[in-house]
């Protein structure tokens, strides 16, 4: 498949001319990693819109205790404002004499509507005057749906049109990707991405969906021989998520023998800032970045990591995204293994798009 570029955000007609903003407050924190990122966003601009209040800028928190940035470390907050300038007002900090003790905490499922906002947030919001609200994730499910009806083009521009990250951690992804576009000259700078995480396969119960021959993850030699079987050449590219490598990776790079994780491409300069701190955040949004915009994705790993991977490469015009499977024959064809976020148009990225 070939990169499309026609597709447009439908969003920009169907928003309102200006923000409202009461004298009530939104907070929110981003957690877990920028697949999570995305919705939380989303949600919570969806919620100070139809609130009619004024979001704060959110701060970012890790897996562990402790481990908080401000959102300016990874993200462009300006970019962000501006984006979001005719929907909601958004500011940097909340005013000191708001005290986040005295907020109510408002759990909100992710993909809120406006109907739940008005049924369950709003008399929450008039009681209390400023809320916290922090997003559950029901199903890591993107499909749209005929119950979902459209999109609203609130929740399209944030997740679509307003997370970027800050200059410098975007043009240190930028330079990785680059890297890996030099290590492919001989297939015209074309590489492949893996979400793969060996954390995350030993935690994961790596079971059979009930469809035949398909799991919710795959391993390295998996990975390989289902790449092998699809005619990719042993030249091919790739790049896997894995933060370091490990010696169970080592049968994908014997049949692959570029394959890199992050400390092999990353510039020398920027490992110690990016690779050695005790937070994870910065890896993680490098690796969403790259995944998003390599030629060919493979998600070795089933869940939202995956979903809004694919959201944004739909946004980007990138529908490549092979979903593994055994294959029990000598060989397959590779557009029998196209996700069917892409092959049916069923993710909600589509509704956003025209």
């Amino acid at each position: 498949m070939e990169d499309n570029t026609d597709l447009n955000p439908c969003w920009p007609t169907l928003l309102s001319d200006e923000a409202v903003s009461s004298k009530g407050y939104v907070t929110f924190s981003l957690t877990n990693g920028p697949e999570y990122h995305i919705s939380q966003i989303s949600d919570a601009v969806m919620v100070a819109k139809h609130l009619g209040a004024t979001l704060v800028l959110p701060d970012i928190r890790g897996s562990k205790p402790g481990d908080e940035r401000n959102f300016e470390d990874i993200y462009d907050a300006d970019k962000l404002i501006k984006s979001l300038e005719n929907v909601v007002k958004v500011v940097k900090q909340l005013p000191e004499e708001v005290s986040l003790r005295n907020m109510a905490i408002v759990k909100v499922p992710t993909r809120v509507t406006e109907d739940y906002i008005k049924e369950h947030i709003d008399p929450i919001f008039k009681s209390k005057g400023n809320i916290r609200v922090a997003s559950y994730f029901p199903s890591v499910n993107l499909r749209k749906s005929s119950q979902d009806g459209e999109t609203d083009p609130v929740a399209c521009l944030a997740m679509f049109g307003s997370l970027e990250l800050q200059p410098e951690v975007n043009a240190v992804a930028e330079s990785m990707v680059e890297r890996l576009r030099t290590h492919s000259r001989k297939s015209g700078g074309r590489f492949i991405a893996v979400d793969l995480r060996i954390d995350i396969l030993e935690k994961k119960n790596c079971h059979t969906t009930g469809v035949v021959g398909s799991k919710t993850c795959y391993n390295a030699q998996e990975i390989a021989l289902f790449l092998r079987k699809l005619g990719f050449a042993s030249d091919t590219t790739i790049y896997l998520t894995q933060p370091r490598w490990d010696s169970s990776l080592n049968i994908l790079k014997d049949i692959f023998p570029k394959t890199f994780t992050k400390e092999a491409i990353m510039p020398a300069s920027k490992r110690s800032k990016y690779l050695e701190s005790e937070s994870s955040e910065y890896e993680n949004v490098i690796d969403f970045y790259i995944s998003s915009r390599s030629d060919v994705f493979v998600p070795a790993i089933s869940g939202l990591f995956y979903a809004n991977t694919v959201g944004k490469r739909i946004a980007l015009g990138k529908p490549q995204v092979l979903v593994p499977a055994e294959i029990s024959e000598t060989s397959g064809r590779a557009t029998d293994f196209i996700s069917p976020y892409i092959s049916k148009k069923n993710h909600l990225a589509y509704s956003c798009f025209c």
